[in-house]
């Protein structure tokens, strides 16, 4: 409860936070009042300032002054509906506030709209942490202390009851948020612990975002405010600062133009690079330097199953330096040859010098989980490669293909524990429900997507789109290394660049569905034949020879696929140039982008 009283010695207004019961006893209004002042030292921007605790008539409560704000109940009472930056922004506020608390293992235990309080300037701030009584089980007290006054260790049942504490508040928060996007109150209820009692695990309630809200809301912030309060616990966010961390990351990107998770892997790009080189790097270029042709097909062959010096090599191609070199009216290409022939050897070996070694600043399970993701991704650019149409360079494909995935890949390496939590969120969790048939319920993960929304705050797509355009990739390439929406139907291509991205499209998309539990991945792949077979004329055995040959190749150190449907028409190898001098096609490509080849 939260009350408005008069203090009679200065006359002063103060907020008073009193439990909804008082505690039995004295040693239990003692505890209270060890742990509210405790909770009172707190300080923190979004903590209310407390200026008092004390006992009146066996009622303990938490004075605050008045004047810290008005509660975010009188707020909306005397207000249009806030923003929905607003309503974002000051969830992340409490959202502060609560994990300050938390890290010194106090909770609030009772967070309400009451508990919130907003100030002159438009901040939040949570009101009274630990004010309410917990209940048999939870824990809003700070740490026990031994005699030398250091924090004693908590026993495993007590340790268990901070973290669902924690785990409560945090939940509360959620319930805010949807309070303030959806403008009524969630589950018709003003009561948030109400609420909160009729949601998994203790009710059946579910509590999601309706798609008629007083202001548009965006995918990201559905998404994070969805799993908030998901029906499944597991998805939930368990600790403040992950929630934090997802609404943060979107309030930023939209604020300003590549702003939150973008501004920092932008800013990574150019301290520590994309990627770190595979090991081995020296072997390669030593093996590259002595090739006597210096045939660029040859030299490409050999760079590019190490995909960090590829795209260094692409991004030193699209540099102001050797943009300079290209000749008049000759597109941007996507093949290694074309850069090799642009820089020469001692330009491979200037990229190369300036990677990290495998694996950079990750400990050993994130390097595992990018290799994992590296070797996954090159499974996709050898089954693009078998996928494509004859007359199509398998080079340029295999890079479209990967660079599809090249917001993953980052993912992977600058953000590898955030990369974890959205593996984990999309993946399928079995529930037992009884004995017996039908004793286990699967339950669904998130999609990608919205994993990633919930997890960062902006799609994992955005990375790759950051990333190519600090490289300099064109327009035409940024189109091609974009996905196909699963949403959206494969018409047939307009120009090359579209089938190109639709070919690897194709291919990703397969190597996805290979990730899926054995029972579906046949289902799945047999999807894959049917959104493509009109476009592509895919069929069932295409689609497995292709994934065949692409491992086969994938194992043999990123050689080209043995058998692709273009070999037939196909003698590229033998009719390679030297470095330096490449010979134009009989015919021109509708788009040099492409390096497509003329076949005799």
């Amino acid at each position: 409860m939260v009350w408005l009283a008069t203090d009679t010695r200065t006359g002063a207004e103060t907020m008073l936070t009193m439990p909804r019961v008082p505690p039995s006893g004295a040693s239990s209004i003692g505890n209270w009042l060890l742990t509210a002042r405790r909770a009172a030292r707190l300080d923190h921007p979004n903590i209310a300032k407390v200026a008092e605790c004390g006992v009146h008539e066996h009622w303990p409560y938490v004075a605050v002054d008045r004047r810290a704000g008005v509660t975010l109940e009188e707020w909306l009472a005397q207000h249009p509906p806030p923003s929905v930056d607003e309503a974002a922004g000051w969830v992340g506020g409490v959202l502060r506030g609560l994990a300050f608390g938390h890290d010194a293992g106090i909770a609030h235990l009772d967070l309400q709209l009451h508990g919130i309080l907003v100030n002159e300037r438009g901040q939040a701030s949570v009101m009274a942490l630990a004010a309410a009584v917990p209940e048999p089980g939870e824990s809003g007290a700070p740490a026990p202390r031994g005699r030398d006054g250091r924090d004693a260790p908590l026993e495993p049942a007590s340790l268990r009851a901070q973290r669902a504490a924690a785990e409560r508040d945090v939940l509360a928060c959620g319930i805010v948020l949807h309070r303030l996007l959806a403008g009524v109150p969630v589950l018709d209820s003003a009561d948030v612990s109400l609420a909160i009692e009729r949601m998994a695990p203790r009710g059946r309630e579910i509590v999601r975002l309706p798609w008629t809200t007083p202001q548009p809301i965006a995918e990201p912030l559905r998404a994070i405010a969805n799993r908030s309060t998901s029906a499944q616990v597991r998805l939930r966010y368990r600790n403040a600062r992950t929630f934090l961390g997802a609404l943060t990351g979107w309030l930023e990107a939209t604020a300003e133009d590549e702003g939150g998770p973008v501004a920092l892997l932008l800013d990574r790009l150019r301290s520590v690079g994309h990627l770190p080189a595979l090991p081995g790097l020296a072997t390669r270029v030593q093996r590259i330097t002595s090739i006597a042709s210096q045939r660029t097909d040859e030299i490409a062959r050999h760079l590019l199953p190490d995909m960090a010096l590829s795209f260094e090599l692409l991004k030193t191609y699209s540099s102001a330096r050797v943009q300079g070199t290209q000749i008049a009216g000759n597109g941007p290409v996507l093949t290694l040859r074309r850069v090799v022939a642009l820089v020469g050897v001692d330009g491979v070996r200037e990229a190369a010098n300036s990677l990290r070694v495998w694996p950079g600043p990750l400990d050993e399970d994130s390097a595992r989980a990018l290799r994992e993701t590296i070797d996954r991704v090159r499974l996709a650019g050898h089954v693009a490669q078998s996928l494509r149409p004859a007359g199509y360079d398998g080079e340029a494909v295999y890079l479209v293909a990967v660079l599809q995935n090249l917001g993953r890949l980052l993912l992977r390496y600058h953000f590898a524990d955030e990369a974890e939590q959205i593996r984990q969120l999309t993946q399928p969790f079995v529930v037992p429900r009884g004995e017996g048939e039908g004793a286990v319920a699967e339950q669904p993960g998130l999609d990608e997507d919205a994993a990633a929304y919930a997890v960062l705050g902006v799609d994992i797509e955005a990375f790759g789109n950051a990333a190519s355009r600090q490289w300099g990739l064109g327009d035409d390439i940024l189109h091609m290394i974009r996905r196909l929406p699963a949403d959206v139907t494969v018409r047939k291509p307009d120009t090359d660049d579209d089938l190109l991205r639709i070919v690897a499209s194709a291919a990703n998309e397969a190597v996805d569905a290979l990730e899926l539990p054995a029972a579906k991945v046949s289902a799945a792949l047999n999807e894959v034949v049917v959104r493509y077979t009109r476009t592509l004329q895919l069929t069932t055995r295409i689609l497995h020879d292709a994934i065949s040959d692409a491992r086969t190749a994938l194992k043999s150190d990123g050689a080209a696929t043995s058998a692709s449907r273009a070999d037939a028409d196909e003698g590229q190898g033998e009719d390679e140039q030297d470095a330096g001098s490449e010979a134009a096609p009989a015919a021109a490509p509708a788009n040099p982008s492409l390096d497509r080849q003329q076949h005799g």
